[in-house]
C-alpha cells in the first residue's frame, strides 16, 4: 500500500491595510457642509437698532422729560416712579403721550431682573396701545 503524503496548503492571511479610508470621511463633510449651508440664513434674524447720533455741541434745548415706566420685582407698575393701577395705565400713559407732538411719543422701560417676562411683554404692549411711537429700555 502506498502511502500518500499529505500536502498541507496554507493560505496566505490578507496584509493589514494602514491606509485610512477617507471616502467616507468625504461624505460625511459634504453631508455638515451642506447642512451648514442650509441653516445659516436661517440664523440671521435681526433687530433693528437705532444708536443715538453723537454730537459735540450741546443741545439748543433741553429735551422734553421723558416717560419711564417701571416694572418692580412684585409686578407693580409705575409711571415715572409713580404707582399705576393696571386698569388705569393705558389710559394714563395715552394721555401724557397725546400731549406731546408726533415723533416725540417715547416710552422707556425700567424693569427689575426678578419681575415676570409676561408682565413686561403686557406692559410694553400697553403702551403701543396707548400710542407710543418708540419704546426703549434703560439698562444701569
Amino acid at each position: 500500500m502506498a502511502m500518500h503524503t499529505a500536502r498541507k496548503h496554507f493560505v496566505k492571511a490578507p496584509a493589514v491595510q494602514s491606509e485610512i479610508n477617507v471616502t467616507p470621511l468625504v461624505d460625511v463633510v459634504l453631508v455638515l457642509l451642506i447642512i451648514f449651508m442650509v441653516v445659516t440664513p436661517l440664523l440671521n434674524r435681526h433687530i433693528a437698532v437705532q444708536l443715538p447720533a453723537t454730537s459735540d455741541s450741546p443741545p439748543s434745548e433741553p429735551p422734553p422729560p421723558q416717560w419711564v415706566v417701571g416694572l418692580t420685582p412684585e409686578g407693580r407698575l409705575t409711571l415715572n416712579d409713580t404707582p399705576v393701577e393696571d386698569a388705569d395705565y393705558v389710559p394714563r400713559l395715552r394721555k401724557v403721550l397725546d400731549a406731546r407732538p408726533r415723533g416725540q411719543r417715547h416710552v422707556f422701560f425700567k424693569v427689575d431682573d426678578r419681575a415676570g417676562y409676561g408682565r413686561w411683554v403686557m406692559a410694553l404692549d400697553g403702551a403701543r396701545a396707548a400710542g407710543a411711537e418708540e419704546l426703549g429700555v434703560l439698562t444701569e
